[in-house]
């Protein structure tokens, strides 16, 4: 019986080393949502963390036009209504009014009501519009910007490649015998024990690597630059 325990511990305590490389937590293409011509782009920022910094400026000139005169149509709707629903509400109580002056009443309170509420719609379309303009990041890696000033997009057109820059994960490859109680067991970095998990495994195998499973591990992101390779085991 100890013989048979003996040759059963080596399985138990030593893993299959990986390697894996510190990749960022995720990369995105950023795309445009609207139609415009691109009026400045920041190609200094390129290859650094930006944070709340405007790094692609899409003209946005008519939207503002438009928005400010909306904004004032607005108020002015606001005060025409305000004087039809108090004159329908006060006809309203009237005796001596005809139901046809009471219904003409209402629908005229009715139809400013729908112009102001139009305009309230129009002025968050122009606001949306005038932020989706102005390509702002707030603590991302700027990878690259894919557009030059004078270029015209339009919705779907690809504009930068960025990178959440706020942590990090390490991609690896799992045979199937290493997922079993895979939640329990601890990460080796470099063969250091660590407080880290396996945070996410696939449940179908890889296409590439077709005995395996791809498994993530999400860490803190890097001092200094991504793409080390790390030495993991889990066990």
């Amino acid at each position: 019986m100890k013989a048979f325990l003996l040759l059963l511990t080596p399985l138990v305590i030593f893993a299959k080393v990986h390697y894996a490389k510190v990749e960022p937590y995720e990369s995105v293409t950023l795309k445009s949502a609207v139609s415009a011509l691109v009026m400045d782009v920041d190609l200094e920022a390129e290859g650094s963390v930006v944070d709340q910094k405007r790094v692609i400026y899409l003209d946005d000139y008519l939207d503002k036009v438009n928005l400010k005169t909306s904004k004032e149509n607005l108020l002015i709707l606001h005060e025409t209504l305000k004087r039809k629903e108090s004159y329908f509400h006060r006809i309203d109580k009237l005796k001596t009014t005809s139901a046809a002056q009471k219904d003409d009443a209402f629908y005229s309170f009715a139809a400013a009501k729908t112009q102001y509420l139009d305009m309230q719609y129009k002025i968050a379309q122009l606001e949306d519009s005038i932020e989706k303009k102005s390509i702002v990041l707030k603590n991302m890696y700027l990878y690259e910007i894919m557009v030059r000033k004078g270029d015209y997009v339009t919705p779907g057109s690809p504009l930068a490649k960025v990178v959440d820059a706020s942590r990090a994960k390490l991609v690896l490859f799992l045979e199937p015998e290493e997922l079993d109680k895979i939640e329990q067991k601890t990460v080796y970095l470099n063969g250091e024990k660590t407080v880290y998990k396996v945070d996410k495994v696939w449940s179908v195998a890889d296409e590439k690597f077709i005995s395996s499973y791809r498994a993530e591990i999400y860490i803190p992101a890097p001092e200094g630059s991504f793409s080390e390779l790390l030495k993991v085991e889990i066990k």
